[in-house]
């Protein structure tokens, strides 16, 4: 099975090497990585040039942001299977691929998820917040529940029946495919606990109060269209992070190896 990863990158000299590494060193045979660089006006095409694998392709051009390069990868890519490493993110160790293939030899499974650790930016060794993402079960969707999009890898299939990534939204466009996929899809979904992505603080949604005012409005509006819930569901999502702060001692940590042959596997609600 061919896993398709995504990058895409702008003027990320500082963390993209370290983001290919991750993939590179993932023990799963076919593996295909696609940089969608936006046309960084930095060294990141030098850096992603002198670490390449072979089986990597870079592509370097203008583009209207963040899904706009996401779905120009998704376009290119040939794998059966499509995930998302973002330049600041690592997959936590050379198994997670592995697991994510493993779930996915299920020809009835459509996505893959598991947890998340937020590390800070300058010291990606230290978490700040981890985010143990559980079992998906019909009505979590409107008490705010998401999986966290780093980790979540998707059949192809998903995308040709329900669409790429809306770009009307600049901000939240992960959550409305959530919503759109988990929710109308009616998409099957398997949960691989144990830490899969390291995530570094500062992405796009928490860069300033604008750029967060402006996500909560995007996420608002995501809710409204697709019927999932209102001001209540939107609250719920943003209450529900606070926990994560407090790092449980019984969740595995980034370097955690879960079986194989396992997973939780849901249904999104009919």
């Amino acid at each position: 099975m061919r896993i398709s990863i995504i990058t895409a990158a702008f003027n990320a000299e500082a963390t993209i090497a370290e983001a290919i590494r991750s993939v590179a060193t993932q023990g799963h045979p076919e593996i295909e990585h696609l940089v969608c660089d936006g046309a960084s006006s930095d060294a990141t095409c030098a850096v992603v040039a002198r670490h390449a694998p072979p089986w990597m392709t870079l592509v370097s051009e203008p583009d209207a942001g963040l899904y706009h390069a996401i779905n120009a990868g998704i376009l290119r890519s040939t794998g059966e299977v499509i995930g998302l490493v973002h330049a600041d993110d690592v997959l936590a160790h050379p198994h997670v691929l592995e697991q994510v293939a493993a779930a996915f030899a299920d020809p009835t499974v459509d996505a893959v998820y598991g947890d998340l650790d937020y590390v800070a930016r300058t010291r990606p060794g230290q978490v700040v917040r981890h985010w143990r993402a559980g079992r998906f079960s019909p009505g979590r969707l409107a008490r705010g529940w998401m999986p966290p999009h780093p980790t979540l890898f998707l059949r192809r299939r998903v995308f040709a029946a329900h669409g790429l990534y809306d770009t009307r939204y600049r901000i939240s466009a992960d959550y409305e495919a959530i919503l759109r996929y988990f929710g109308r899809g009616r998409i099957r979904a398997v949960y691989l606990p144990g830490v899969m992505v390291r995530m570094r603080l500062g992405g796009e949604s928490n860069r300033s109060l604008g750029r967060v005012l402006r996500k909560s409005a995007e996420d608002y509006r995501a809710l409204r269209r697709h019927r999932v819930g209102g001001v209540a569901t939107l609250l719920a999502k943003n209450f529900s992070k606070l926990p994560q702060f407090v790092r449980r001692a019984r969740d595995p940590g980034p370097g955690a190896r879960a079986p194989l042959d396992g997973g939780t596997i849901s249904r999104a609600p009919m």
